[in-house]
């Protein structure tokens, strides 16, 4: 936790700065001699300093000190600034007993503004100490500090509750991650340590309040027949047993994660299909852990449909199956789209609202297009589709009846819809749903793949 020569030097400098430089050309040498993992020990040593007066004669160094103390952890909220506390105390209107911890007047209000209003920060940072501690303080409002004590103390919730119980006046050595962060806790303790316990205090040590923590052995019971019995091997030659197969990923789940990203960018050859798939059947559970997502569902629609089927057969226990079939509705409607749908509502029963709204986008998008050739195309690859849905009786023919027979009347020049349109008169009046209407010739397992030929 001490400074090296170098660094006390590197301190020495930036403090001996001329009251005329600005608190940006000390915050400039601050982050040019010193780095985010170096600011805790130094904030340490500048708290060392500011509670030894002798050390610091000049008034404007003590300035310095706070505003230092301050712009280390500017970037972070100020509650997460382990120095925090000595702000509290600083501007807290209890008097401190120690003239080491008295700050002036135009102190306070420098610092109060510098953490309540970060608006004013930059006009502060143009100033010099000197015209800090001669500036006129009749002008500023009073001093409140409730709303950061109020979040000091929702912060101190977070630690353990023997931290909070007392105070301990040893300064203890916070130890570095291999990242070189302090821990929080620890650091918590160091300056609230500093603070209440300055080092001139001959009573230091005896004025620990923090309780101890016992922690009692536990009794030893007589072993029954029916319990493992706790034994001390005498013998000191162990020897290591390796599990050469800990915290290694499963082959198959590693090999399905990279098909599935294979297929969200393109189509996948039948020989990877056909192995993505044998791979999924094998482990139902393996589908929650492919990297689908809802949003990455169209992209799969759209270049690996028969893949897109599969998975969402499989997710349908899902909580998340609902924001699927969202995005299936929601995606521009195409004929991998529609094949996907045609395919889901012949193998499992899907929300009727959902099938409707689909329906009503495909009607939408052929009424919306201006391209006359793709909408022949799409009102085609949508009588189709309905024609599949309505033979498959996976839909109410009532329930859109309307709409559809309006889709056919707009569209009635073009052969599939007046196909769709006599398929629908011919369900309606009970007159043989299931037979082939004159001009349709379409089977019972209708799907749209078969209009994109003409």
């Amino acid at each position: 936790m001490t400074l090296s020569q170098k660094e006390l030097l590197s301190v020495i400098s930036i403090l001996a700065e001329e009251s005329a430089s600005t608190f940006d050309v000390i915050s400039n040498a601050l982050h040019h001699y010193f780095g985010p993992n170096d600011y805790f020990r130094l904030g340490t040593a500048l708290l060392m300093l500011f509670q030894q007066p002798d050390l610091l004669p000049d008034q404007n160094q003590r300035v310095t000190i706070l505003f230092l103390l301050y712009e280390m952890y500017r970037s972070q909220p100020l509650v997460k600034n382990p120095f925090a506390p000595l702000f509290v105390h600083l501007l807290s209107d209890v008097p401190d007993k120690t003239s080491a911890m008295e700050i002036s007047q135009p102190e306070k209000m420098f610092l109060y503004q510098l953490i309540t209003t970060p608006a004013v920060t930059p006009q502060l940072l143009k100033k010099t100490p000197r015209q800090v501690m001669t500036m006129d303080i009749s002008n500023f409002r009073p001093i409140d500090i409730s709303e950061l004590q109020v979040a000091m103390l929702e912060k101190q919730t977070d630690l353990p509750q023997v931290s909070r119980s007392g105070i301990n006046p040893l300064v203890a050595d916070p130890d570095m991650d291999t990242n070189g962060i302090v821990n929080p806790a620890v650091a918590q303790q160091v300056i609230e340590g500093l603070i209440c316990n300055p080092l001139h205090s001959e009573r230091a040590l005896e004025n620990s309040i923090q309780p101890t923590f016992f922690r009692l052995p536990p009794p030893l019971h007589k072993v029954e027949q029916d319990e493992l019995c706790w034994m001390n091997p005498k013998d000191d030659s162990f020897t290591f047993e390796w599990d050469t197969m800990m915290c290694s990923e499963n082959s198959a789940e590693v090999e399905v994660r990279q098909l599935m990203g294979k297929a969200f960018k393109g189509a996948l050859t039948l020989t990877q299909q056909q192995q993505l798939l044998k791979e999924l059947e094998k482990d139902s559970k393996l589908v929650y852990h492919v990297g689908l997502t809802p949003s990455k569902l169209p992209d799969l629609v759209e270049n690996n449909p028969l893949v897109a089927i599969e998975v969402l057969l499989k997710m349908m226990q899902s909580s998340q199956i609902t924001e699927y079939f969202s995005v299936l509705v929601n995606m521009e409607m195409s004929l991998h789209s529609m094949e996907v749908v045609n395919r889901l509502t012949t193998a499992v029963d899907l929300p009727q609202e959902f099938i409707h709204f689909y329906i009503s986008n495909c009607i939408s998008k052929c009424e919306t297009i201006k391209d006359k050739y793709m909408q022949s195309r799409l009102v085609r690859l949508v009588c189709v589709f309905l024609q599949s849905l309505i033979r498959n009786k996976s839909i109410n023919i009532q329930d859109i009846a309307i709409e559809v027979n309006a889709f056919c009347v707009e569209f009635s020049s073009i052969r599939e819809a007046a196909s769709l349109f006599r398929l629908l008169r011919s369900v309606e009046n009970n007159e043989g749903g299931e037979t082939n209407t004159s001009g349709g010739n379409k089977s019972a397992n209708s799907s749209p793949t078969s209009a994109t030929g003409k």
